[in-house]
């Protein structure tokens, strides 16, 4: 779905500039844009792989499964049936603290398959993971400060204070609303 909003975007906007007699402007439009794309997933590639890495390491040192252990209790309040889905979903959410979403991805689809009853409902630990994974707390936001950084901004690390207040505040709303509405749809 995504690609063909993509497309129609993309083909409006050329569209208007050649309806402006800017044809030229619409190809260094499109030149300029598949650069700054570029540039961005560069300096993105740098902080996944990092992460990445650091995640990788510690899953094959076993502190993967000792942070599963650790967060198995608290994360029963929220999800009670997780069961064998509980380290995917600290991984999940561990990324995602770190503001590594795309690296949260893999953990996220193995929590899924593990929370699947497979019924083909939605249970409600997966509605809660779903609203975790979408409101994460996130202590360090990772990609917007790498963002900050490739556009020179003066000061990229005053995002943390504000993403850690909004996502903990989202986080709960998450938590509350997935309770209330469990409770009404059973």
């Amino acid at each position: 779905m995504m690609k063909w909003i993509f497309g129609i975007m993309t083909v409006m906007g050329i569209a208007v500039f050649i309806a402006r007699g800017d044809g030229a402007g619409a190809l260094n439009a499109l030149v300029k844009g598949g650069e700054s794309a570029v540039e961005l997933s560069i300096s993105l590639a740098g902080a996944y792989m990092l992460w990445m890495g650091i995640m990788k390491i510690a899953d094959e040192a076993g502190l993967i499964n000792k942070l599963a252990k650790l967060m198995k209790k608290p994360l029963r309040l929220v999800m009670p049936d997780a069961g064998d889905a509980a380290a995917p979903v600290t991984l999940n959410l561990a990324a995602n603290f770190f503001g590594l979403g795309n690296a949260a991805t893999p953990f996220g689809i193995e929590a899924m398959k593990k929370l699947d009853r497979g019924d083909g409902r939605a249970s409600n630990d997966m509605a809660m993971f779903i609203a975790l994974n979408s409101s994460a707390i996130e202590l360090l936001p990772t990609s917007v400060i790498a963002v900050r950084t490739a556009c020179c901004s003066a000061s990229p690390y005053d995002v943390v204070l504000p993403t850690f207040i909004a996502s903990v505040a989202a986080a709960l709303a998450a938590i509350i609303s997935c309770r209330l509405l469990g409770r009404v749809f059973k």
